[in-house]
């Protein structure tokens, strides 16, 4: 006797992608963000595209585009920061490592953002790498950021459920480089060190770096620690 909770027909009733929205930018389930594009042009991590219908291209972003400052930190950074213009008509499918999807709405905002946890953003929305100048960043494992400002959508990626904490004046908030996802422009956290022979010996760097965030703002954290060179 046939189970028809488990058949074919069945699987494909409950994973058939939506067909009641189609808006711009759109979670089509919660790891799978659906881009919906009418001759706009996007731009999405290189490497995220897994399906897309419609008449779609797909043009990596040039090393010079943002200029010689950013070629020069991209080439040094190794980061997931490269990302591909995408144009045309249709919809486009993107993910990154089965990391939970985010959209937000800048409205001529600014967010600053770990250079792996961008997903996408339109077109419209300024983005530029910054480098946290200080050799403790780059053992952190958290040296180099996007900033990305203007009006638009953005999809950023977490693993598992974020969780944002809020900085006010005279209570600051620390914390792990290689947990910490993005932050509100207004913030320019700082490295905190705490080095000892106990805390070198075992895993590293460990908690003897962290990012120290002073002032009025919010942080967002994730209940990880990504290893950002292994997610090229």
């Amino acid at each position: 006797m046939s189970n028809n909770k488990y058949s074919i027909q069945s699987f494909i009733h409950e994973t058939t992608q939506s067909e009641t929205d189609h808006e711009f930018f759109q979670l089509e389930k919660s790891y799978l963000l659906e881009i919906n594009i009418n001759n706009q042009k996007v731009m999405i991590k290189k490497g995220a595209m897994v399906a897309y219908d419609g008449n779609v291209s797909f043009k990596r972003e040039g090393m010079l585009s943002k200029g010689i400052g950013n070629m020069l930190k991209k080439s040094i950074s190794g980061e997931g920061t490269t990302m591909m213009e995408s144009t045309g008509t249709g919809r486009i499918y993107v993910a990154d490592f089965a990391k939970k999807v985010r959209i937000l709405y800048l409205e001529n905002e600014t967010i600053v953002v770990n250079g792996n946890d961008v997903l996408a953003h339109e077109a419209s929305i300024k983005s530029d790498i910054k480098m946290m100048k200080s050799v403790a960043g780059v053992m952190g494992g958290g040296l180099f950021q996007v900033m990305l400002s203007g009006t638009g959508y953005i999809a950023l990626t977490t693993f598992g459920d974020p969780l944002t904490l809020l900085v006010k004046p005279g209570h600051p908030i620390y914390t792990d480089p290689n947990a910490t996802v993005a932050w509100s422009g207004n913030l320019n956290p700082q490295i905190k060190t705490d080095i000892s022979l106990k805390t070198l010996i075992g895993r590293g760097s460990g908690e003897s770096f962290q990012l120290m965030f002073e002032g009025e703002g919010w942080v967002i954290v994730q209940p990880f620690e990504e290893s950002y060179g292994n997610n090229q």
